[in-house]
């Protein structure tokens, strides 16, 4: 099986060489059990082939123009990330296999997603539809070699270890077998995101799903392939390499588990078989054209050699777009950084309010409010994705009780006032603020990047603060507390306000507040709810 690069053509139609035999095939009332069947070349002889066409949904698949070499293994590694696979049956003298899945709903997921994928196995086209038949019932003797796939199988979906902290279930099997890989990400100087991940592993075959997550504080990743042996060419060619110069290398070992089971895609977690799954709570749904963008984006990712880095030649631009965690369309990472901001109050806004509000998206360089037109003001970010990140979430948003207008300014940086001037306190610069998040490279932070919500995330909250100081701190802020629960060590908690205009607000208000001992409070937006 190695070197071999796995994809599959659909049919859902069914097609001429459907098998009918009543010794194969039997009603769904039959009670049998889970076997794996070979049949020979004078076997397959009995099996009648039928031209109906219709094309119900069944949870046995025919798979037709196997090549001739093609192994159980493969043909079941077809199955796998999908659900459970209860029962396989080769004609290797028709070139055709059945495979049976536990469920429907997992036979419809599978000829769905290979509807979408480049289609080969071995180099040759095959074609997958569902069977007239509704469960495959194998009486025949099981060979050695059968024997053993089953129960390879079974290994694999008898085990269920749920990832702690994640929102997955996946099921156990030896590290060779698995199409999973786990990632690690060392020296990482650049953010690396989901969208990166699988531009690079995309070239050894069809990456069904990634779910990325920090732990230990190292960006990590499971990412899984429809075959085994697409995820060894991944980890023979992948292993070691560096995504950017110099830094960004990545460590991949096979991982225990088999199937991941992705319940949200967004920029976290991305189940490519489930374009239909949620976002989660208050994750904006990714945009098909922006994460198009995104791949346009870092379309200059280049397969390794045999030792060099994944050479991205304008590494900075690269690692600025996914700063932004998307590329956005026409906005490249030195694009535009300053932007407009307008329809502000001008009794309460202050450069110090913006920049606290516009850089939970971005590290805020300089913030001038216009000297002629106080409800508007010049942010200028770091990079053109974090202008465009800051605008596409603050943009329509209250502020000091009115929606402020965010669009993209036509300079290119903002000035500073000429020394000497006092343009009172307008302007302010910000370039060397000890309160930028996204300085420190590779920070969580670039992982915990959400749109304004009532919910709140709250930090570095020393151990003598009670709950009831915060709901009060925060209540002082003019709005209502919520709701309000501590995680389990006390140095963080989450905290719902009545609205999204609340929860800007006591952010503004109280993202660094000093709460004593040293601890100065750390507020950003969360996804979570309480």
């Amino acid at each position: 099986m190695d070197g071999i690069v796995t994809e599959v053509a659909v049919g859902v139609k069914r097609g001429s060489d459907e098998l009918l035999s009543g010794s194969v095939l039997s009603s769904p009332n039959s009670n049998m059990s889970s076997m794996v069947v070979t049949a020979n070349g004078n076997d397959s002889k009995k099996f009648k082939g039928e031209d109906k066409m219709d094309g119900a949904p069944s949870r046995v698949l025919h798979i037709r123009k196997l090549p001739g070499e093609v192994t159980e293994t493969e043909v079941i590694a077809l199955g796998l990330p999908f659900g459970k696979v209860t029962n396989i049956l080769m004609l290797k003298g028709k070139n055709q296999a059945f495979l049976e899945l536990a469920t429907e709903e997992a036979a419809i997921t599978m000829v769905n997603y290979y509807s979408a994928v480049t289609p080969h196995l071995r180099n040759q086209p095959i074609f997958i539809q569902y069977s007239n038949h509704k469960e495959l019932k194998t009486d025949n003797t099981l060979n050695q070699r059968a024997q053993a796939v089953l129960q390879a199988v079974t290994a694999v979906q008898t085990a269920n270890t749920p990832l702690s902290g994640a929102t997955v279930s996946e099921s156990a099997v030896t590290p060779a077998q698995s199409p999973v890989l786990r990632i690690i990400i060392d020296n990482m100087y650049y953010p690396v995101t989901l969208d990166v991940l699988h531009q690079i592993f995309s070239k050894f075959g069809a990456v069904l799903k990634i779910i990325t997550f920090t732990k230990n504080n190292q960006f990590q990743a499971l990412l899984q392939y429809g075959d085994p042996v697409n995820a060894q060419q991944a980890k023979l060619a992948l292993d070691g390499q560096n995504i950017y110069n110099a830094c960004c290398t990545l460590r991949i070992d096979f991982s225990k588990l088999v199937n991941l089971n992705v319940k949200y895609n967004n920029d976290k977690s991305r189940d490519y078989t489930r374009p239909d799954l949620p976002s989660g709570d208050g994750q904006p749904a990714l945009d098909p054209a922006i994460a198009a963008a995104f791949a346009k984006e870092t379309s200059l990712l280049a397969v390794p050699g045999a030792l060099s880095p994944l050479a991205i030649p304008n590494a900075a631009a690269a690692a600025a777009a996914a700063a932004g965690r998307v590329g956005m369309p026409g906005v490249s990472a030195g694009g535009n950084t300053v932007l407009l901001v307008s329809n502000l109050n001008e009794e309460m806004v202050t450069p110090q309010s913006l920049f606290t509000l516009f850089g939970v998206y971005g590290d805020v360089q300089r913030v001038k409010i216009l000297y002629n037109k106080k409800d508007s003001a010049l942010i200028q970010m770091a990079d053109g994705n974090q202008s465009q990140l800051a605008m596409n979430h603050l943009n329509g948003q209250k502020m000091y009780g009115k929606i402020i207008r965010v669009t993209l300014s036509k300079h290119q940086t903002v000035q500073l006032p000429r020394e000497g001037l006092d343009d009172q306190g307008l302007t302010k610069d910000f370039g060397n603020s000890p309160l930028h998040r996204f300085k420190k490279p590779g920070s969580k932070n670039f992982q915990n990047i959400f749109p304004p919500s009532a919910t709140l995330h709250l930090s570095n909250i020393p151990p003598s603060v009670a709950e009831e100081d915060l709901r009060t701190l925060f209540a002082n802020t003019g709005g209502t507390v919520k709701a309000f629960k501590f995680f389990q060590d006390h140095k963080m908690a989450l905290l719902q306000m009545a609205t999204v205009e609340e929860a800007i607000q006591a952010l503004i208000d109280l993202h660094n507040y000093n709460l004593g001992e040293n601890h100065h409070l750390r507020v950003s937006f969360s996804k979570s709810t309480i």
